[in-house]
């Protein structure tokens, strides 16, 4: 679901093939941003977070 043109960390994760509880052990070990809270307290994430937490994913892999 994408309120106010943000995203859930299931979308997150989806995008980028990764579980949920891979996005959020980055942010705990602070190798990504923490994420805003929505009212809920669930995470929620702007197209730029998105676009960091894929560039920190790719550079994973850019052997």
């Amino acid at each position: 679901m994408v309120t106010n043109g943000r995203k859930t960390i299931t979308e997150v994760a989806e995008l980028l093939g990764v579980t949920t509880k891979t996005i959020v052990r980055w942010e705990k070990s602070g190798k990504i941003g923490k994420s805003k809270r929505d009212w809920r307290g669930w995470r929620s994430y702007a197209e730029e977070d998105v676009s960091n937490i894929r560039e920190f994913h790719d550079s994973l892999y850019d052997l």
